[in-house]
């Protein structure tokens, strides 16, 4: 997941907004985890590194994470995961469906599918320009301006991965706009990655419910966060959860 700091952000957040307001929309580390986050950039400092990260195993490589863009990748087990569906749910589409997937500030999941699935169109929207290394598959994406994308994305895309860069109503309500303007109307299957806290809201805005798997980081995080998706996949990625008891 990936988003703006205070000096660097720009137009990723609003004009005025308080930095107490802004640490409490941003994904919580736990005191462990902060501690090692720490040590681990005071190695970058000291190394010079900035860049070249190893991602998981078998060759999947990220930038490194930058905390001040609030970005956490997924553990190698959650890029698998989502991966592996993703690329099932690609295998299924009708011919003339459209662009395959759309990746909404998830490059975790975009690097695995490429190198899991490099038959799967899919595009990268990220506002880390880093990501420019992707060639064409990259797009810059800023969350603020939710529906400021090239013209021939719209409606163009089947499957839609979105991680929200805050926990925040704000930002929630924002990307939902985006997912809108990138979904086709009909037939398309939205997955999306927040926290917890964002359950029923998620509900509200794009219909999806949460399924019994839980995504992780490999800096783990404080947080409980949920796989959203806006369709059962019944036996994989632990189907919808009902433990809640709630109708669906």
């Amino acid at each position: 997941m990936a988003s703006g700091a205070e000096e660097e952000e720009g137009a990723w957040r609003e004009a005025g907004e308080e930095e107490e307001e802004e640490d409490d929309e941003r994904p919580q580390l736990s005191a462990a985890a902060a501690g090692a986050l720490r040590d681990f950039l005071e190695e970058q400092r000291r190394h010079g590194r900035d860049e070249g990260e190893k991602g998981g195993a078998e060759g999947v490589e990220l930038v490194a994470e930058d905390w001040r863009l609030s970005q956490f990748w997924y553990d190698e087990r959650t890029a698998r995961g989502l991966a592996e569906e993703v690329a099932r749910l690609a295998s299924g589409l009708p011919a003339g469906a459209g662009a395959a997937v759309a990746c909404v500030a998830c490059p975790t999941l975009y690097a695995y599918l490429r190198k899991s699935s490099p038959d799967v169109p899919a595009r990268l929207l990220e506002y880390d320009e880093r990501f420019g290394q992707y060639g064409d598959d990259f797009a810059f994406y800023d969350y603020n301006q939710p529906e400021a994308l090239p013209p021939a994305m719209k409606h163009a895309f089947s499957i839609v991965v979105a991680d929200p860069p805050y926990l925040s109503q704000e930002c929630l309500e924002k990307v939902a706009k985006t997912v809108s303007f990138l979904a086709r109307p009909e037939g398309s299957f939205l997955l999306l990655l927040t926290g917890e806290v964002q359950k029923d809201r998620a509900l509200e805005l794009l219909n999806v419910r949460p399924c019994g798997f839980k995504p992780q980081h490999s800096n783990k995080l404080g947080n409980v966060f949920r796989l959203f998706t806006n369709y059962d996949p019944v036996d994989r990625l632990g189907g919808w959860d009902r433990s809640d008891g709630a109708t669906i």
